[in-house]
């Protein structure tokens, strides 16, 4: 049997069974659901009905409107795990809670919901959050919050990031200051042609026991045994070393000789590329590109931006950010991100943008098939999915919309297009490539829900 699951408001928690063919909304006493304390809301809101075995909602000519994963709808079917969203008030969509709660799970489905109060506390408190971080960081970073917001994006995702951007634009000052907020411990290292992969993971050191004089080895470990740790100008190294990073960023921990060294929780890599002086530099092969979640741009600041840099840092006086989050609050809200439901539509959707990157898919726009010589795989539709719903839920929401995937398609997609000829004649690279797929690729229409 359907049912609304109150993730926010009056009740919130609570699970209202759909019984009936109609059930009203609203604010007056004769409304299915009452909502008195919320007065955002119509005296008759919005109604649900039973048509032809799915379950549509349609807005009653509200003042405030009715939402659908985060859209504004007249008339729409509700899905398996569609968040609906009335005045103030959030319902979970269950197109069969009986079934879905009586159904058991495999030992090795890892399936989770978020019905946990704690959960949805943590949700709502992100918002007030991430202001709290934005200030803390804007005591020593000016501007550049497009970059903080997908460098946090990327962390409660459990991802990695690619940070590409001219010298002197404070990079390594962004991502320290970052760590400081949120208290985690901070390692950077200089990426240079001399460098070996036992300079990364740390290496085994023989050393001689003071009281039995016996000889033994004992592992040192290396700046990678961190929260954050700084790739500064990764493609400096040799490829050897580049790979070193591959098992710690994949499985997060670390092999050296028969023994493995798992990493502490949470895991970050930040990697940095300056997009010039590319003499003597090791490209990154498309391989270990992939492993990257985000490929985040550094511009350089605007006209005041930069005016209060020169006046802040030619300064004597500074102030220290304070510590916002800690560890393990990032671990909970990585935890979180994974048990958000995504409604069907949205999955369709970013399934639908990564295949239009590849030039062999007959669905393909021309834009691709004319400038595209290699498009994205599957991994990339993962991370779409991840880091959109780690982009509601740094906004304190817990329904994921296309609007959420299409806010995350830039970082995720520009490092998995490779352009051809005919594109680099033109002067056309794979960011233009990305805006003309958001604007060419439409959202899956409603027959989609009854799939």
């Amino acid at each position: 049997m359907a049912s609304l699951l109150v993730t926010k408001g009056q009740g919130q928690g609570q699970e209202i069974v759909l019984t009936g063919a109609e059930i009203m909304i609203g604010r007056e006493e004769d409304c299915d659901i009452q909502l008195l304390d919320d007065s955002k809301i119509s005296r008759h809101h919005a109604k649900i009905t039973k048509e032809n075995g799915v379950w549509v909602v349609a807005d009653l000519d509200s003042a405030n409107g009715t939402f659908v994963n985060g859209e504004a709808v007249v008339s729409a079917p509700l899905n398996e795990s569609d968040t609906l969203t009335i005045g103030d008030s959030a319902f979970l969509f269950r197109a069969d809670a009986a079934a879905a709660a009586s159904e058991p799970a495999g030992e090795d489905s890892g399936a989770k919901s978020l019905t946990d109060a704690e959960d949805l506390k943590r949700v709502e408190r992100m918002r007030e959050s991430m202001d709290a971080i934005r200030r803390e960081v804007g005591k020593v970073i000016i501007g550049q919050e497009d970059v903080l917001n997908q460098i946090l994006m990327c962390i409660i995702a459990g991802g990695h990031a690619l940070l590409i951007g001219l010298p002197g634009l404070a990079k390594t000052l962004t991502v320290n200051t970052l760590a400081k907020v949120l208290d985690m411990k901070f390692k950077r290292i200089q990426f240079t042609p001399d460098l070996m992969p036992s300079d990364i993971t740390g290496t085994e050191v023989l050393e001689t026991d003071p009281q039995t004089q016996q000889k033994q080895f004992r592992f040192m470990q290396g700046p990678i045994f961190c929260n954050i740790l700084l790739a500064d100008e990764i493609n400096r190294t040799p490829p050897k070393t580049q790979a070193a990073l591959l098992e710690a960023m994949q499985e997060k921990q670390v092999s050296v000789g028969k023994e493995i060294y798992k990493l502490d929780k949470p895991f970050f890599v930040l990697a940095t590329q300056n997009p010039i002086e590319q003499e003597g530099t090791y490209p990154l092969p498309e391989a270990q590109l992939d492993r990257f979640m985000f490929n985040i741009f550094v511009d350089y600041p605007t006209y005041e931006e930069e005016v209060t840099v020169i006046d802040r840092t030619t300064m004597a006086v500074g102030s220290e950010p304070n510590v916002v989050l800690d560890k393990q609050a990032v671990i909970h809200l990585q935890e979180v991100v994974r048990k958000i439901p995504v409604s069907q539509h949205v999955i369709r959707y970013a399934v639908s943008l990564v295949r239009a990157t590849r030039p062999g898919d007959e669905q393909a726009p021309e834009c691709t098939k004319k400038y595209v010589s290699t498009g994205a795989g599957p991994r990339a539709g993962q991370f779409l999915i991840l880091a959109a719903k780690a982009r509601a839920v740094l906004e304190g929401r817990i329904h994921v919309s296309c609007n959420d995937v299409r806010g995350a398609a830039m970082p995720v997609l520009r490092h998995r297009i490779l352009t051809n000829f005919s594109a680099d004649s033109e002067g056309i690279n794979s960011v233009e490539i990305v805006k003309r797929l958001l604007e060419e690729v439409k959202e899956p229409g409603a027959e989609t829900y009854q799939k």
